[in-house]
């Protein structure tokens, strides 16, 4: 009785391994600064998050130099180009002629640093040299050049430096908007309070005229919140200017004499008859 139960528990338990070995496997392995993990600094931590978002892309470039050379280039940000393989391959060479494929860098030994417009993402560890550059591992630059705008696009191979006898490479470029700096406000103090300030505003007059439309009844410029405060308000602003910019005391006598009823009421009683003809 007790055979049949403890087949069945050492295959719920097989069954349990082949999940979780399948789960590991399926989960894709990213970026590994160089270095132990208590020294990544910060930096490079942050860099490497401000990539994530080109993580899911694909990047490919076909060099042909005449018959000897005929190379594929694919590459990707901090993921393996092939998962299938575990080769931590990030960068990697694909010979079209007898199909060989060479490991460029690797994103278990990245490096990777900035400037204002630009990230710079070097994969090292890639397969070794044969005669150049005295058999060292091959080693993969990226320029990352910030264009707004634009995910990733335009990414090529600029050069491989393998004349040097150390420290050779080979140099790609692309144009991302990750790679550009953070769009700082420029607005001032000044500038955010009259924004506040107008906006306030904004908010009294359409509220207050909704308010005494539909709630008071109102019915002209009475529609205007605290219409006969600002009237008031006018006119003292009126008879402030009136008395600070009258250059003359207000009890001056004009300058002239306008033609006033009192001057046509009476008439005068000196009389040019002399002047009539007789």
């Amino acid at each position: 009785m007790s055979s049949p139960c403890c087949n069945c528990a050492v295959l719920v338990v097989f069954m349990a391994l082949a999940v979780g070995a399948g789960a590991e496997q399926s989960k894709e392995r990213s970026c590994d600064v160089v270095g132990d993990e208590n020294s990544e600094s910060q930096v490079e931590r942050a860099l490497l998050e401000k990539l994530e978002p080109l993580s899911h892309m694909r990047f490919n470039v076909t060099v042909e130099q005449g018959k000897t050379e005929n190379y594929v280039y694919h590459f990707r940000v901090c993921r393996e180009v092939n998962s299938t393989s575990h080769d931590f391959g990030g960068l990697v060479q694909v010979d079209k002629q007898n199909d060989k494929t060479t490991v460029i860098g690797r994103i278990n030994e990245t490096q990777v640093f900035n400037g204002s417009d630009w990230i710079m993402l070097i994969y090292r560890g890639g397969d070794s040299y044969g005669s150049h550059c005295s058999g060292e591992k091959r080693r993969a630059v990226i320029m990352i050049s910030c264009k707004r705008g634009v995910t990733a696009s335009s990414f090529s191979i600029i050069s491989e430096e393998r004349e040097k006898e150390q420290e050779c490479f080979y140099l790609f470029e692309m144009d991302s908007s990750v790679a550009c700096p953070a769009v700082d406000s420029h607005l001032s103090v000044g500038s955010i309070l009259l924004i506040t300030f107008a906006s306030l505003i904004a908010v009294y007059i359409i509220g207050g005229f909704l308010y005494q439309r539909l709630i008071v009844g109102a019915k002209g410029m009475e529609q205007f919140p605290h219409f006969a405060f600002w009237q008031d308000l006018g006119n003292l602003v009126a008879d402030g200017c009136d008395f600070v910019c009258r250059s003359k005391p207000r009890n001056a006598p004009a300058a002239y004499r306008g033609v006033g009823d009192d001057q046509l009421g009476e008439e005068s009683e000196e009389r040019d008859d002399h002047l009539l003809p007789m």
